[in-house]
């Protein structure tokens, strides 16, 4: 008969196999819609961006001046669509700047499965998309959301764009699983690693890093963490009362034009 020890150390083993095989389905949720009900204020061109292994991904343009004005492109979060981040782009799109918001494979009906070899190559795309409409990579604003975090810090790496902006951000996917299973061997079982933290010293661009001291998701720990270890030029924006999806009320909308203002 099983011992209680060996049924356990079974249990466990199963647990392991179990998240090692299905991780990916415990990270990105593109299924998961939260902010169904914003109507979309704003102007904007949806188009399909050609990546290089030969699919498209859908993102929303919004231009006012290509040639005059920065352009904001937006990697979010590890759940949702583009509809998701209507009520911030209803904000943003008053600021002086043109912005692109691009879902990543997976995402809105996009081909393909994300991962994050995955997701950094669709970001690269992006860019390159970008730069084939005559912007520069000066002229460029790079912002991540969360897991959209992860992406912008690989991107901006040694490249001169005009600045980041980093919303919730988390210092590295294994932190973070090691933060809700502390159980398990995550440095040994986790695929998708998104090492933001040791790409820092590579990133050498104005950066803004804004985080909920109440963020329930991502540590507030871990933005403070990505701020510390930012190289300057550096901002912040840490309200006492934000949880992980962050407030877009006046106080976080004079934080981010001062830092527009500024690069």
């Amino acid at each position: 008969m099983l011992t209680t020890a060996t049924i356990i150390i079974l249990c466990y083993l199963l647990i392991v196999i179990f998240v090692f095989f299905y991780q990916r389905s415990l990270l990105y949720h593109p299924s998961e819609n939260n902010y169904t009900s914003d109507k979309i204020n704003f102007t904007y061109e949806e188009i399909y961006i050609p990546t290089s292994e030969g699919k498209k991904l859908k993102a929303w343009f919004h231009k006012k001046d290509l040639k005059q004005k920065k352009t904001l492109i937006f990697f979010h979060g590890n759940a949702g669509n583009l509809s998701n981040r209507i009520y911030k782009l209803n904000l943003i799109k008053n600021f002086d700047i043109n912005f692109l918001i691009v879902a990543y494979r997976g995402f809105s009906g996009n081909e393909g499965n994300p991962t994050e070899a995955g997701l950094y190559q669709d970001a690269r795309d992006a860019l390159k998309w970008l730069n084939k409409q005559n912007v520069e990579d000066k002229q460029i604003i790079i912002y991540g959301e969360s897991l959209g975090t992860g992406v912008s810090t690989e991107v901006a790496q040694n490249k001169k764009f005009a600045g980041i902006i980093l919303e919730s951000p988390f210092t590295s996917m294994v932190d973070a699983g090691k933060h809700y299973y502390f159980y398990l061997p995550v440095s040994f079982l986790l695929k998708d690693r998104y090492e933001t933290i040791k790409k820092l010293k590579n990133i050498r661009i104005p950066i803004l890093v804004m985080h909920g001291e109440k963020d329930k998701i991502v540590p507030f720990k871990m933005g403070k963490k990505v701020f510390l270890e930012a190289n300057e030029p550096k901002y912040s924006y840490f309200p006492k009362e934000d949880d992980h999806m962050m407030e877009y009320n006046e106080n976080l909308l004079e934080a981010l034009n001062k830092f527009l203002k500024s690069i």
